[in-house]
């Protein structure tokens, strides 16, 4: 497997001293701006007997912050924001922390969101976009869902939408979104390039399911957890106040489990967890129906949490998809909660099942303590590295530190589960299931 190539494309020199006044020298109590050769490793897990290795810099990542010297003129930038695909909870705080970020710390005083998605830069189809600043977005973090609005699709028309961002005179657009929205990014940025203009597109990447590579998490993927922990310890309520009670759960997780592994472990209540990264069956011996009556009979209650996109090898196909380009998925919580209700009343068993899906009520929340406090410093950063001429990049986090990474990578492949390693090892020991609910 090749190398990641981590080189961070930049529209020209930087030349303008900017205005944020930060520090060179460091222990004088005043923070230090970021150079731009400073780098941080990628692979970070070595043995102990490995030999140390040198590095060619296109294989480190760029640290994120503010440079000392910056591309854009503020005082003539024009800042275009964008939010894209489903909800998730902290969208509203990134776009806060862009608009105070480029008030405040470098005087931009023209930024505007555009409406709806990617449609919002359409013209047969945009609605009128809203002028942003300090004053409008100071709140907005305290609610769910995006000021903006959103949309999924429309992507594709890359040459319509950079027409808009040249009419408009916009120097810089960050693009808030997952998998979909930075493949747009990438084509709209890719016909800037085509068409020689100097025009910045940041990527702030957003997926509940927390499934982009190179991110080592996505915002909102803790407040998930925290709503999704909710809805578990209900259904185990409900579970254990009840003669067989079953209390079964469905989490957003499309190729990704990683929402319901960790609210498994957070929760402590949920005796199977079924992910798309690991296969199962519903019959025989060892399929997971034979272990549900097994759980019922030794403790007369059960709880379990599934992915949406578990077990679809197991459903009718729906041979469609959103206007996003993902498939439309079956749906596994019925289809689970149907075969449960069948099985048990085949054997002439009692159960009471109770079924919750708590998916929009997750998406819609606003972003919890730790999620605001993240999406403050992506959005900052985002500003920091767009201000500085980069592009085709998106702001994320790696081993804890901020990092500028190619959108191409982002892209490139879905960050999974691996059954094999140490997270899913510790979902197993929390539920207590077998290692795998397959025959033969």
């Amino acid at each position: 497997m090749s190398k990641p190539d981590f080189t961070i494309e930049r529209l020209g020199e930087m030349r303008i001293p900017s205005p944020v006044k930060l520090s060179t020298v460091t222990g004088d109590y005043v923070a230090n701006y970021v150079e731009d050769d400073e780098r941080v490793l990628y692979e970070i897990d070595v043995k102990a007997d490995q030999r140390s290795a040198a590095f060619d810099g296109s294989e480190l990542m760029e640290k994120a912050g503010p440079r000392p010297k910056i591309y854009f003129d503020p005082a003539r930038t024009h800042a275009g924001i964008v939010t894209c695909g489903g909800l998730c909870p902290g969208i509203n705080d990134v776009i806060r922390a862009i608009v105070m970020c480029l008030a405040y710390d470098y005087g931009v005083t023209k930024i505007t969101g555009f409406r709806f998605g990617y449609r919002g830069l359409l013209s047969e189809l945009a609605q009128e976009p809203m002028t942003l600043a300090p004053h409008v977005v100071k709140d907005i973090h305290k609610f769910g869902g995006t000021i903006l609005g959103s949309s999924r699709g429309y992507g594709e028309r890359t040459a319509e939408m950079v027409d808009t961002l040249v009419a408009r005179g916009v120097d810089i657009l960050f693009a808030i979104g997952g998998d979909g929205t930075q493949r747009g990014a990438m084509d709209i940025c890719r016909h800037i390039r085509q068409r020689g203009l100097n025009i910045s597109v940041i990527g702030v990447p957003k997926t509940i399911d927390n499934d982009l590579s190179y991110v080592q998490q996505s915002f909102g993927f803790q407040t998930s957890v925290c709503k999704a922990v909710d809805a578990v310890r209900a259904a185990h309520t409900e579970a254990v106040d009840a003669i067989n009670g079953v209390g079964l759960v469905k989490v957003m997780g499309r190729q990704s489990g990683y929402i319901a592994a960790e609210t498994t472990m957070a929760a402590s209540d949920v005796n199977f967890v079924l992910v798309p990264e690991v296969p199962f069956e519903l019959e025989g011996d060892n399929g997971f129906l034979a272990h549900m009556e097994r759980r019922l009979e030794r403790r007369q209650h059960a709880v379990v949490l599934v992915a949406e996109g578990a077990g679809q090898d197991l459903l009718t196909k729906t041979n469609r998809t959103d206007a996003s380009g993902n498939i439309v998925l079956s749906d596994i919580g019925l289809f689970l909660k149907m075969h449960l209700t069948e099985h048990f009343r085949k054997r002439g068993i009692e159960i009471n099942l109770k079924y919750i899906d708590p998916s929009y009520i997750i998406r819609g929340a606003p972003a919890n303590a730790f999620d605001s406090v993240y999406c403050q410093r992506l959005g900052t950063n985002a500003v920091h590295a767009a201000m500085a001429g980069k592009t085709a990049m998106v702001i994320s986090m790696m081993h804890n530190h901020l990092v500028h990474v190619p959108m191409a990578l982002t892209v490139g492949r879905r960050n999974c589960i691996d059954p094999d390693g140490a997270l899913w090892r510790d979902v197993l020991d929390a539920t207590g299931q077998p290692k795998l609910m397959v025959n033969g």
